[in-house]
């Protein structure tokens, strides 16, 4: 027998040189997720992207930028989810933050 347990999922489109309070966001957002009780968060750091003014930034040597692509996302009940999304919406107003409907099929609290 599977058990699906329907969650939700948080997912912060960010760049490595963006910042909260003087340090780097992706590393504030996170601790708030965790000091929020977030069941899991998880960072990947992308090779190559582009956002709303349509400039990539990307690793590729012949083309070295900086401010390369970080993903946030998280995993939890929705209600918990939209519980955090106020004062992360306070932190990076500009970025985009997206809620999607999950379904978890295994994991440790499933």
């Amino acid at each position: 027998m599977v058990i699906i347990v329907r969650s939700v999922t948080l997912t912060i489109y960010l760049s490595e040189n963006d910042t909260y309070n003087g340090r780097a966001a992706y590393e504030a957002v996170v601790e708030y997720l965790r000091d929020s009780g977030i069941a899991g968060a998880t960072v990947l750091h992308g090779i190559e992207g582009y956002g709303v003014h349509s400039k990539i930034h990307t690793a590729n040597i012949l083309r070295l930028g900086s401010d390369l692509p970080i993903v946030i996302m998280a995993v939890d009940t929705e209600e918990k989810i939209k519980s955090v999304t106020p004062i992360l919406r306070e932190m990076i107003p500009k970025e985009l933050i997206t809620i999607q409907a999950v379904d978890i099929l295994s994991g440790e609290n499933v």
